[in-house]
């Protein structure tokens, strides 16, 4: 008798409970999707590169319309690649390849880092700037976090004491993480930002400009003590900003507009904030994430890759002195996601979305 392999699904989807009551009874359209946000996770974003592919470059193009893309550290980055261009797909894919490209010596400096993430930026979107601020459908915010306290400082001993003490007392409260830093979002002035007056910690916002919108990138994305922070962005308030992360890690944000909030996302659950990884009883909120359609690698997909997880930062120690296994296992992880743009997109073509669904 012949043995039957079913293939498993590559993709976990999980909806928040109003999302999930509209997808029951209707198919996902791309008229439906006006808010995708991008989570923080440096190089996991390789691992969902065929997704966001398929979503950016087949999915939404369907339906032109505006639509609001929020990002912190490389969730920012993936979207400005996105809006940089008429062909998302190959800019996704210069991004993924420059990425995986990127090499750093041991015991290598936050300004060297810096530099480097910033020559990165200057290729990926090298005469883009002004499509991605005219971009006909979409609207970028770049969220960051502006310094307080001792986060303030870039000098190690000085940062070191103050990620500390942010780690006790966010251990104590989320809340507690207001007196060391506030929440700024770089926005896209032809529209609000796509979430509802935040209450939960200080924040401004700013428009989006082509004096601001790099510093605004490599900010968001700079991560204490791998990065040195980007001292005053133009047109924010002064001060030394660093990764939107650190608050926002996978922006559990009250989403305030129609319709589906398309989430493509490196994990089936929603960490509020960067220093929460390590507390699982820290979730996203429910009523904030009400209208969410969360879309990620299964546990299966994930255990298929090179090392059985997607690529991410502690992959430059584990391969370190061996560039090119790491950039190998980068290479199949990006190739391999496009099977979870594929499974996307047979889905929803085939109204078997619903069948799948399971509650955020």
């Amino acid at each position: 008798m012949t043995a039957v392999h079913i293939r498993r699904p590559a993709l976990t989807i999980r909806a928040g409970r109003r999302a999930l009551e509209r997808l029951r009874n209707q198919s996902l359209s791309p008229g439906d999707v006006h808010v995708i946000p991008g989570a923080a996770g440096g190089p996991k974003a390789l691992g969902l590169s065929g997704l966001d592919k398929a979503i950016f470059g087949d999915f939404l193009p369907r339906v032109p319309q505006e639509r609001a893309l929020i990002g912190s550290s490389i969730g920012s980055w993936r979207f400005a690649a996105v809006a940089s261009t008429d062909d998302p797909k190959a800019q996704l894919s210069k991004l993924a390849e420059l990425y995986t490209a990127q090499r750093f010596s041991k015991g290598v400096s936050m300004a060297e880092v810096s530099r480097k993430s910033t020559l990165f930026l200057e290729e990926l979107l090298a005469g883009c700037e002004d499509h991605i601020l005219n971009h006909p459908w979409y609207r970028l915010s770049i969220v960051v976090v502006r310094s307080r306290g001792m986060l303030a400082h870039d000098t190690k001993g000085r940062l070191s004491l103050g990620l500390m003490n942010a780690i006790s007392a966010n251990m104590v409260s989320r809340r507690h993480l207001g007196r060391f830093m506030e929440r700024g979002i770089i926005h896209d002035g032809r529209a609000r930002t796509p979430v509802s007056k935040l209450v939960d910690f200080s924040s401004h916002e700013v428009p989006l400009s082509r004096d601001n919108l790099l510093p605004a990138l490599l900010a968001s994305a700079s991560i204490p003590l791998v990065m040195a922070g980007v001292r005053n962005i133009p047109g924010a308030p002064e001060g030394l900003y660093r990764d939107g992360g650190l608050l926002d890690y996978h922006l559990d944000l009250p989403y305030d507009q129609p319709g589906i909030v398309l989430y493509p996302h490196f994990t089936d659950r929603v960490v509020p904030g960067w220093f929460d990884k390590s507390l699982p009883w820290r979730r996203g909120d429910a009523t904030r994430l009400q209208d969410v359609l969360l879309v990620s690698p299964s546990a299966d997909y994930r255990a298929s890759l090179p090392d059985k997880k997607l690529p991410d930062r502690k992959d430059f120690e584990r391969y370190a002195g061996d560039n090119n296994g790491r950039e190998k296992a980068w290479h199949q992880a990006i190739a391999a996601s496009d099977q979870l743009g594929d499974e996307f997109m047979e889905l929803v073509d085939s109204g078997r979305l619903k069948d799948v669904l399971k509650p955020l």
